[in-house]
């Protein structure tokens, strides 16, 4: 099941189109109010809604949109929140909207943090802003990198160094390297043949791919 979490964060104008093939949205706070600008509404909405308007989420409830309520004393993000929701409803896929932007830059990176969660390894879990999408491979794994020749993409461990990284169809070739957890070496690589790809055998890795020509199809 394809699952979008929105975020309230910044939308892309392209980011409407992961709307169009999901099988359900949920909104994490004020991304119902991005919803809303765009003539759209959650299936479900999620946090502690001190973000979103009241005649909005009373709007939403009138048309029969659960909203689970949660006090503004947390231990988690409102987008935490919603990413358990997309978990607990059986979600195989998840595409993290509004995740990036705004003026909260703890926040921005606490999202990007949360594509780390061990509950998200089985399950085809990104971050997408126009033609940004942001993912993780984890130990032993791999990842298709499906983008044209000349898109951009960036390797940055976390949580510490990747062992063994290895890259078949870009342009400056990694074979069994490691990279440095906080050190810039694997930033801005480039696609020459398509689909190019990426493994690793330890750690962790993000894979943020940048397309030149816009956004791609979801």
């Amino acid at each position: 099941m394809m699952v979008v979490v929105v975020a309230s964060g910044e939308l892309a104008s392209a980011d409407a189109r992961w709307l169009d093939v999901a099988d359900l949205v949920i909104a994490a706070d004020g991304g119902a109010a991005s919803l809303h600008a765009l003539g759209r509404r959650p299936d479900r909405l999620v946090g502690d809604l001190d973000s979103t308007d009241a005649n909005l989420v009373a709007d939403l409830e009138a048309d029969g949109v659960p909203v689970d309520r949660h006090p503004a004393d947390k231990d988690a993000t409102d987008t935490e929140l919603a990413l358990d929701a997309a978990i607990g409803g059986g979600a195989t896929e998840l595409v993290v909207l509004g995740a990036l932007g705004g003026g909260r830059i703890d926040h921005e990176l606490a999202n990007l943090l949360l594509l780390a969660d061990p509950r998200l390894a089985t399950i085809d879990a990104k971050i997408a802003h126009g033609a940004t999408r942001v993912r993780v491979v984890r130990a032993g794994g791999s990842a298709r990198l499906s983008g044209a020749s000349g898109d951009l993409v960036s390797l940055l461990p976390l949580g510490g160094d990747a062992h063994a990284v290895t890259t078949d169809g870009l342009r400056w070739p990694l074979a069994g390297a490691t990279l440095q957890f906080g050190a810039s070496r694997g930033v801005s690589n480039e696609i020459t043949t398509s689909p190019a790809s990426v493994s690793l055998e330890r750690g962790l890795l993000v894979i943020v791919e940048t397309s030149l020509e816009g956004a791609p199809q979801p």
